[in-house]
């Protein structure tokens, strides 16, 4: 099969499409046929080696949607032939066949595409943890979601929506900022203009916000502290460095700074996530929104813009 491979960590360049051996699956295991693998931030700092050794070769992804192509031993939750998504993956899915724990192969609903499949596992999956498991995100209350025209954005305004909280959503461009608002956010702001935090705290009548969702805490995070109404809480989804903050904002508001890694998740923890959004994936309440399509050789070009300003739903590869 045909797969992306990493032989030393670096630049995006490193990521080449090889010819590999064709991956079985054991005990508990399913191989599944990728037919579009999503791209993610956090695929980026493990191709990079920011987060420590990872045994080289290797392929990416850990998202990915296809149809299943044989299980091993024990599999009983699907079989072969069936539409999945994947949401982490052993042998990573920017690739023909992914090798994927039973537990991290979900049924995809048939409105959905194998592209929108392929948005769902890393985003979906924080965007509901940062809300319900780490906000306590409750009906009434306002959530600011911050760089909300990407794949974890627009999940959290989708969700944030439906569970009857007031949305307010940033973005950096005109295009993002439609997007934003089209996903159902209340409220829609241009984060790149200066003065922002007036406007949010005008929208609110001086209170401020009980949560926001925050992508990139390395500039926003000293902001986002004077913006929180009494016991508010940051959830610190993405940061690519350090930044100085008045702790004496956390305890004017007695409030909270709360870090988040869907990658520290239980395969269990993040299979009950997904069993609870399923019924509203498959009533359409809850849709990924696919950005840009590529082939599996741009995967290089695709960790460029993943990381680039102007986010606008996902970046997906197909093999």
């Amino acid at each position: 099969m045909k797969a992306i491979r990493i032989h030393a960590p670096g630049a995006p360049d490193v990521m080449k499409l090889e010819d590999v051996p064709d991956p079985q699956p054991g005990a508990g295991q399913v191989v599944v046929r990728i037919k579009a693998a999503g791209v993610n931030p956090v695929d980026t700092y493990i191709r990079a080696g920011a987060y420590g050794q990872v045994s080289c070769p290797f392929t990416p992804g850990m998202d990915g949607a296809g149809v299943v192509e044989s299980v091993g031993e024990g599999v009983d939750r699907v079989r072969p032939g069936d539409r999945v998504f994947v949401a982490g993956s052993i042998s990573g899915t920017y690739a023909e066949l992914a090798l994927c724990s039973a537990k991290r192969v979900h049924p995809l609903p048939e409105n959905l595409s194998f592209a929108q499949g392929a948005a769902l596992g890393v985003p979906y999956s924080t965007a509901y943890a940062a809300l319900f498991d780490r906000a306590w995100a409750a009906m009434g209350q306002t959530v600011l979601v911050h760089g909300a025209s990407g794949g974890v954005g627009i999940a959290a305004v989708q969700m944030a929506r439906q569970a009857g909280l007031t949305v307010i959503g940033t973005a950096g461009s005109d295009r993002g900022r439609q997007l934003v608002q089209e996903q159902g956010a209340h409220h829609v702001v241009d984060h790149s203009r200066p003065g922002y935090e007036e406007e949010i705290m005008r929208l609110t009548g001086g209170r401020g916000v009980d949560i926001i969702l925050e992508m990139l805490a390395n500039v926003n995070l000293a902001r986002d502290l004077k913006l929180l109404a009494r016991r508010g809480r940051v959830i610190v989804i993405g940061s690519r460095g350090e930044i100085t903050i008045d702790p004496r904002d956390t305890m004017r508001q007695d409030s909270s700074i709360i870090g988040l890694l869907v990658l520290s998740y239980t395969e269990d923890e993040l299979a009950d996530f997904f069993r609870l959004m399923t019924p509203a994936l498959a009533s359409g309440n809850l849709t990924p929104v696919v950005g840009v399509v590529m082939h599996l050789a741009e995967a290089p070009t695709a960790h460029e813009q993943v990381m680039a300003p102007g986010a606008y739903g996902k970046i997906v590869l197909e093999p």
